[in-house]
């Protein structure tokens, strides 16, 4: 579970009650894409067949972008998902963080869940005991890369949602 119960308004649309604006919601797409991204050859190194995950990456640049709709970007994050179900460890969590951040363009709140299994398959794809270290480093370059307009934003959901996302933005 990566969603909370109850949604933030900062995370919901103007135009559907909330406060988050449409380049803001670009931005958090683009930074969860970022995130993804950044791990994605865990996954690619375990299944370099598949395109599914890169493609969930794509499809939210591309969202961000205005060059593709909410339901293409959505449905490119469920295959990225599809893609991890038969693995474990790091590649799983590398095509979980690429589902997330394609499914940033239907719930900005997604974001997170992209960072949170990023930071996942740092840890897992860390030698033995260097896991910890791993996950800080990652969590550490997300932030590094954190548009200034969202950042703010984005560290109080990490703060408020650590709990439920398995607390991997400790520091």
């Amino acid at each position: 579970m990566i969603l909370p119960k109850v949604r933030d308004p900062r995370f919901v649309t103007v135009r559907r009650g909330g406060t988050l604006t449409d380049t803001d919601h670009r931005l958090l797409a683009l930074w969860a894409a970022a995130c993804a991204e950044h791990v994605l050859g865990l996954f690619e190194s375990a299944r370099p067949e598949d395109p599914r995950p890169r493609q969930a990456v794509e499809h939210a640049r591309a969202w961000a972008r205005g060059e593709v709709g909410m339901m293409r970007a959505r449905a490119a994050g469920g295959h990225a998902m599809g893609a991890a179900r038969d693995l474990r460890g790091a590649p799983r969590y590398a095509a979980y963080a690429a589902g997330q951040a394609g499914a940033v363009a239907h719930v900005a709140a997604h974001e997170l869940g992209a960072a949170a299994y990023a930071i996942k398959a740092a840890r897992a794809a860390a030698p033995a005991g260097e896991g910890g270290t791993a996950g800080r480093l990652e969590c550490r370059w997300q932030r590094d890369r954190l548009p200034e307009a969202v950042r703010e934003l984005v560290l109080d959901d990490q703060r408020l949602r650590n709990d439920i996302c398995w607390s991997v933005f400790d520091r």
